[in-house]
């Protein structure tokens, strides 16, 4: 049985490493989607239309695209009515979202930085700067909700795609979408901790903090009783 402290899943390669052990998420499933990036690449432009045919239907989504997105210099547009898949501004989106699916088919698993990419991609979407080029940059604030069910949403629309593709079998298919399933699942939660606070977690660390510093009091008050011993031996 492994002992898992919750005070230690506030560290990054800390908090992948359980994510990982948990789901299962081993270097064949890294191999895996590495493997499926010829087959995965056709796909990518209809994944893409169709996240943004989903988000531009909401009001409480389409919305996040009318301010100017940090990064972008083109013409923003005035209201929502502007908005569409030609859009400028949506076409800069879409060229963020088509890297990261690319991403996730061709980076280092076993590299921290990884990591930390898919991590800062939670944290930019908080309003706090992700990536050192929006230090000084306007936040972007979107909800959790929205992050998370979007994320339910590329996952249903790749597992879709991915099971109709010609030229896997069954096994084949299967396994990638097991693979999937298992990454996106992490970068779930690599969304929620920049947004939930983790009451266990946060417990730990209090009880951890005040115990370092309980003991720090007993060495401060022992080392007191020495030096008093010092200067007025009894």
């Amino acid at each position: 049985m492994q002992t898992i402290t919750p005070a230690t899943l506030t560290h990054l390669p800390t908090r992948v490493q359980y994510l990982r052990d948990f789901i299962q998420f081993t270097h064949e499933d890294a191999a895996t989607l590495h493997s499926a990036k010829a087959a995965i690449a056709p796909l990518v432009p209809m994944v893409i239309d169709e996240v943004y045919t989903t988000l531009l239907s909401f009001d409480i989504t389409a919305k996040a695209f009318v301010p100017r997105q940090t990064g972008y210099t083109g013409g923003a547009p005035a209201k929502l009515g502007e908005l569409g898949h030609n859009s400028p501004q949506i076409k800069f989106r879409k060229d963020f979202l088509t890297r990261y699916i690319v991403k996730l088919v061709t980076m280092n698993y076993e590299a921290n930085e990884s990591w930390e990419y898919l991590d800062k991609v939670g944290l930019m979407h908080t309003g706090v700067a992700g990536f050192a080029h929006r230090a000084k940059k306007p936040g972007l604030r979107v909800e959790y909700m929205h992050c998370a069910i979007l994320l339910g949403f590329v996952e249903d629309i790749l597992l879709k795609a991915i099971m109709a593709l010609p030229d896997l079998d069954l096994d084949a298919k299967a396994q990638l979408v097991r693979s999937f399933n298992k990454v996106l699942w992490i970068q779930n939660d690599l969304f929620a901790r920049h947004y939930i606070a983790d009451q266990e977690v946060s417990a730990s660390k209090i009880s951890f903090e005040k115990g370092t510093a309980a003991l720090l009091g007993l060495g401060l008050l022992s080392l007191g009783a020495g030096i008093a011993h010092y200067l007025w031996p009894c």
